[in-house]
């Protein structure tokens, strides 16, 4: 195993800060601020591509850790069942990055099908208690669910440009002194 370095050790405790900014920053926008200027009475959902993009270009490990603290602040601004996105976070940050660790490529093509998958299954998690215990219209809610996603993604772009730049930061370091 490598030795840590003071200037290592530096780095490293500056990626775990911006990491914290980012992901308090992306909270405060979508809880605080786009709520008050919906687009065809839509918000866009910002955190699950969050920790998409830092599952794609940092793997399974930072993912997941990024979807639990990620998950833990979906579930304290919505009104869903306890629990529900920090799981779904998690396995979602989890998921993704063994998929970056082993088969994908870390390009923009693969973080933008990455988010659209992310929030496709975000968009059924808010549906599934409507539509099978409120008796709410699957048309609705496919709709509204798709218009979400549409909405969301065009904020991964540029969300994407700090998330890869957190991920060669992280390359710099890491505290297996190997690349993430």
């Amino acid at each position: 195993m490598q030795q840590w370095t003071l200037k290592k050790r530096w780095t490293y405790v500056v990626s775990l800060i911006f990491h914290a900014v980012l992901l308090v920053t992306v909270y405060a926008l979508q809880g605080m601020i786009f709520p008050y200027l919906r687009f065809m009475g839509l918000v866009p959902l910002l955190l699950p591509i969050v920790t998409t993009g830092v599952a794609v270009y940092q793997g399974r490990v930072a993912g997941g850790i990024v979807g639990i603290f990620a998950g833990i602040l979906c579930d304290i601004s919505f009104n869903e069942p306890v629990g529900l996105f920090t799981v779904l976070l998690t396995f979602l940050g989890l998921f993704i990055g063994t998929l970056a660790d082993t088969v994908m490529a870390r390009a923009f093509a693969t973080y933008i099908i990455s988010c659209l998958f992310a929030l496709s299954v975000s968009a059924f998690a808010q549906m599934f208690p409507l539509m099978f215990f409120e008796y709410v219209p699957s048309q609705l809610l496919v709709t509204v669910a798709i218009r979400q996603t549409v909405y969301s993604l065009l904020y991964a772009i540029p969300i994407w440009f700090i998330v890869r730049a957190l991920g060669k930061r992280a390359q710099r370091v890491s505290p297996s002194g190997r690349p993430l």
